[in-house]
């Protein structure tokens, strides 16, 4: 990290605005300011913000409520970003998306006026604060386990019943599939299930931006699922099939866009979030395993997301079953098996030193022709 995105007194850039985040970090520039209206801002959207490359970040909701461990803030603040958070300010009626603003501590100015001021939040505070909200795990896991069973009184028959999915031409059964959603850590578990996706040929099913992740990795999505208002074009035009995640209405907030591109899609109706419906799809089709790379695993980044569907993806996991792992633990089985070609690359390796070894070595042709004339004296060839 250059020094330069953490010392400087003053900024001047264009302002970037939007309410969802992740939509936001997708046409970030270094010199912009993002402003954003992020509550419990959480680990992955910190981390796309790094990403970003850019330096000043204001956020007009409380980055850190304490309602339970939230680490995003501090990893942005590490990362030589300046956080300012601005609880209330009226910024997105106040500045126009790509006008000029200045940045003066904790202020901000707009043609030399100050329209906001806020706070500028510290990596010691933040780090402070977030030790105690560990301490303080069991009142938020209260709350979670409300929300559950709210979800399970109301949507329980989602479990027991299933989701009527269309007809799609991606078969499932009997085949591996891999998950891919855009969370924590997902750059660096799709490297790690490289040999398991070379061995298993999974079908791959990109939830939302995760389609975006695995064409980065170098792989094409056989299934695009999700509300798709944060993935790419070039994702949706890869040839997946697109399935949008529907309210339970009907209403399909993404079908305007995948009509625009002139692609086919259908909508599934559905309650809970889109990482739900890409799981209960692959189980639902008959998949063998289910390879999760960047969803959701422990209590942590449950709360993370701070949203009661969360509790949806929870009992979701509960109808998967065991046929769900996490990609991590895919690497630990990959890694201790060895397939033939590592082998015969090895003997190979072998076979070459020992003839440079004799090509060299008049001693050694000597001997390895002795050797020769013994083994056709034995067999009475000689």
């Amino acid at each position: 990290m250059s020094a330069g995105r953490t010392t400087f007194v003053e900024h001047t850039g264009p302002a970037r605005l939007d309410r969802r985040t992740k939509r936001l970090t997708r046409r970030l520039k270094p010199d912009d300011v993002a402003i954003i209206d992020h509550t419990d801002l959480d680990r992955v959207s910190a981390e796309e913000l790094l990403e970003s490359g850019v330096r000043v970040v204001i956020n007009v909701s409380p980055s850190q409520t304490g309602r339970f461990p939230n680490p995003g803030p501090l990893l942005l603040v590490r990362g030589g970003v300046r956080l300012i958070d601005a609880p209330g300010a009226e910024l997105f009626e106040a500045v126009s998306d790509g006008e000029l603003i200045t940045i003066r501590g904790a202020s901000v100015f707009r043609n030399g006026d100050c329209v906001a001021s806020g706070q500028i939040l510290k990596p010691e505070d933040l780090a402070t604060a977030l030790a105690d909200q560990r301490g303080r795990v069991t009142e938020a896991l209260e709350s979670f386990a409300e929300n559950t069973m709210r979800y399970l009184r109301e949507e329980g028959r989602i479990l027991a019943d299933g989701i009527d999915f269309p007809v799609i031409e991606t078969r499932f059964r009997d085949r591996h599939a891999l998950v891919v959603a855009r969370g924590p850590g997902h750059k660096r578990d799709l490297r790690i299930v490289r040999p398991y996706i070379r061995d298993f040929k999974p079908v791959l099913v990109g939830i939302d931006g995760g389609a975006d992740a695995l064409l980065e990795a170098g792989y094409k999505p056989d299934v695009i699922v999700g509300d798709m208002d944060s993935v790419s074009d070039r994702a949706l035009k890869s040839g997946a099939e697109l399935l949008i995640h529907a309210y339970p209405g009907g209403e399909a907030p993404g079908a305007e866009r995948i009509e625009r591109l002139g692609l086919t899609y259908q909508a599934v109706p559905t309650m809970g979030i889109s990482e739900d419906l890409a799981l209960l799809l692959a189980h639902e089709k008959g998949a063998e395993l289910i390879v999760a790379v960047g969803t959701h695993f422990n209590v942590i980044e449950f709360l993370e997301r701070n949203r009661s569907g969360m509790s949806s993806t929870f009992l979701t996991r509960l109808k998967v079953g065991e046929i769900l792992i996490d990609a991590k633990g895919v690497s630990r089985l990959v890694s201790r098996q060895v397939g033939i070609w590592p082998l015969l690359a090895f003997t190979a390796a072998g076979v070459g030193a020992l003839v440079v070894a004799v090509l060299v070595s008049p001693e050694l042709r000597e001997t390895i022709d002795l050797l020769g004339t013994r083994v056709l004296e034995i067999f009475g060839l000689a």
